[in-house]
């Protein structure tokens, strides 16, 4: 059974941090590219930042310099670490999993950043 359990997640203010983690399980981890998505309210979901099966990170342009993901294959988990944190970085964080056969979702952890 495919599992990817979000954990970390919370309230910080502006400027803050916070670091969110994915733990995978029942899928070959070493094979499969990790992201992290997010959904802000009213907004469609997006790509946040992934990290290739040899660990080549990409990043959208609004979190450059301020995020960084990361993967520990022994570990099976997957990190989104999130520094300088913004209002507009308020959302539900997904973490994914593709390979070319299968895609997989965790069932999303909340951050929300305000004053």
């Amino acid at each position: 059974q495919v599992q990817l359990v979000e954990s970390g997640g919370g309230f910080v203010q502006p400027w803050g941090s916070l670091t969110l983690s994915c733990l995978a399980s029942g899928f070959i981890f070493n094979n499969a590219t990790m992201s992290w998505y997010r959904r802000a309210p009213g907004k469609e979901r997006e790509l946040v930042a992934l990290i290739t099966d040899r660990g080549y990170p990409s990043y959208k342009d609004a979190v450059k310099g301020r995020f960084t993901i990361s993967r520990d294959n022994g570990e099976k988990s997957v990190t989104l670490q999130m520094n300088s944190l913004k209002p507009e970085d308020t959302a539900v964080y997904y973490c994914n999993s593709w390979i070319v056969t299968a895609e997989y979702w965790g069932q999303g952890i909340q951050v929300t950043v305000s004053s």
